[in-house]
């Protein structure tokens, strides 16, 4: 009867896993929710633009070139990078210094591009002297991965991914911004001023002004361009690849769909659009007023994957004189939770949810400090929260705040386990009773089943009878597990995708909870060294 009650529960939990699946899939989705892209058709627009078509405005270029790569572990700088080529492709033309307390790297004069930035707190592995997470690479690197801001227009020079930059400085650092300048042969001039927070944002801001004789329109754009598909989980419960929101809707691409649609466009206001992998994260974030155009887009040069992500700005007409200005942001860095909602946080906000979450996040001491208030909508969902995120922040949230007490990650989980247990105790108490009152009729089971052994339908009835005789409901042993099952799915989500447990240690052999425990049965417990495949440590 305890195998039965095991089945049943385990088939009514998949029944409702896929039944709410159905039911999302079937719905319009609603601001703030997931919209996956499943092989969607070459070329194919998810949502047209208003006014002139796309096609009769200037696209963002397409960089030139490419080469033909290398795929290590995304963003951790390995042998296999080949350090020396690297070291040459940033000796290859001039460079500013980038210097903050979190990153370090530089920006190429060559394109004013972001190409090498290495993350301060954070290193391949446990090891202390391994290499820190080198999250961008220049190009002519194996694994060219960069950001870059221009404009484009279809009646003005405009500077391209070789235009040689200007600069007044010679490093960005917060509270020093750095300022690049690139003149037309026509008198229009270009700047971009970089900033740099005490974090992972910058700050970008172009201005352009027509000194000419003759009215110019240009498009402010910005762009990220990874070449080569990197290793990733690929477990189902994380997305890595290719993100971004479009009023207020997450959509995430894998590699694979773009790899397969070639180009997917979206038009939104506001929002930001990037590339992720499990712990890190590159997105470009275009002025939150602007309506802008945006593009996921793959293309294969010398047979491997380029994957772009860009984003082009509206028009911005200048007739002699005139000048224009727009402010955008790059982010590149760890995707912590409380960095990336202060980044989301609105000014004077009115929405109820917003303010409940900020009041939550004031009063248990997990807002990030020193960091300014965007109002970058719903950036939080770069964290793969999932379908149950009325659960996974919450128990994020419970978690962190456990560990400014208890000071172990480990021990946190712990702690929270025990109280979702007791919050379930009144459902597993019941669970309980009713296994209990099962256990007392086997006897009387037995003996039904014996006594019409060869009459099947006979049996049901007397079976049926005896429940009705003694108040007895067999469904009731597993029923009150059912609503149990979310909020552990939701715990084991937390553990496996934020980078709060990457590292963390808890006791004895256990020095990295987001690993799988090296002293399992399959290694004997550590008698045997033998690294065990992935699919077994699931």
């Amino acid at each position: 009867m305890d195998n039965r009650n095991m089945i049943m529960a385990v088939v009514l939990s998949i029944i409702i896993m896929f039944g709410f699946q159905f039911y999302w899939d079937s719905q319009p989705p609603p601001p703030g929710t997931v919209q996956k892209s499943a092989g969607a058709k070459k070329g194919q627009d998810s949502k047209t633009p208003s006014g002139a078509p796309s096609s009769e405005l200037p696209a963002v270029p397409d960089p030139d070139g490419g080469e033909d790569l290398q795929v290590p572990i995304p963003g951790v700088t390995t042998p296999s990078l080949d350090q020396a080529q690297l070291k040459s492709a940033l000796k290859s033309g001039p460079r500013v210094r980038i210097d903050s307390p979190r990153l370090s790297g530089t920006i190429s004069l060559r394109g004013a591009r972001f190409d090498d930035l290495t993350l301060l707190d954070y290193r391949a592995t446990l090891d202390p002297e391994s290499p820190q997470i080198r999250l961008l690479h220049p190009v002519g690197s194996k694994t060219p991965y960069y950001a870059e801001f221009s404009w484009v227009s279809a009646d003005t020079k405009t500077p391209d991914r070789n235009a040689l930059w200007t600069t007044d400085g010679s490093r960005l650092a917060p509270g020093k911004p750095l300022t690049l300048k690139w003149k037309n042969e026509r008198g229009v001039a270009f700047s971009l001023i970089y900033k740099i927070d005490e974090n992972y944002m910058f700050t970008v801001t172009q201005n352009v002004e027509n000194n000419g004789t003759a009215a110019a329109t240009v498009y402010p754009f910005g762009r990220l361009v990874r070449t080569g598909t990197p290793e990733i989980t690929g477990f189902y419960i994380l997305h890595e690849g290719l993100l971004g929101v479009f009023d207020g809707i997450l959509k995430e691409v894998e590699y694979e769909d773009i790899q397969e649609s070639k180009t997917i466009k979206s038009q939104s206001t506001g929002g930001w659009i990037g590339i992720t992998d499990k712990y890190w994260l590159t997105a470009l974030i275009p002025d939150q007023k602007m309506t802008t155009d945006a593009r996921f887009t793959d293309k294969v040069v010398r047979e491997t994957d380029n994957y772009r992500v860009d984003f082009r700005g509206s028009a911005l007409a200048l007739t002699p004189g005139k000048k224009a200005s727009t402010e955008n942001h790059f982010f590149a860095g760890a995707k912590e939770a409380s960095l990336l909602y202060a980044y989301s946080q609105k000014k004077n906000s009115d929405d109820f949810w917003d303010k409940l979450f900020n009041d939550i996040m004031v009063v248990l001491d997990l807002k990030a400090d020193n960091v300014e208030n965007l109002g970058i909508e719903r950036f939080d969902l770069a964290i793969d929260w999932g379908w149950f995120e009325v659960l996974t922040k919450p128990i994020f949230l419970a978690l962190i705040y456990f560990n400014t007490f208890t000071g172990n990650m480990g021990l946190s989980i712990l702690l929270l386990t025990v109280l979702i247990k007791l919050a379930f105790f009144p459902l597993a108490n019941k669970s309980y009773k009713a296994m209990t009152q099962m256990k007392k009729l086997q006897p009387e089971m037995v003996k039904l089943r014996e006594r019409f052994a060869e009459d099947k339908a006979r049996m049901n009835q007397e079976v049926m009878a005896l429940y009705k005789a003694e108040k007895v409901n067999p469904a009731a042993g597993c029923l009150p597990i059912i609503p149990q099952i979310p909020v552990f799915f939701a715990l084991y989500k937390v553990l496996f995708v934020t980078i709060e447990m990457r590292h963390a240690p808890f006791l004895g052999w256990i020095h990295d909870l987001s690993a799988p425990d090296p002293l399992g049965l399959l290694t004997v417990f550590g008698l045997i060294e033998w690294k065990v495949p992935e699919i077994l440590q699931m």
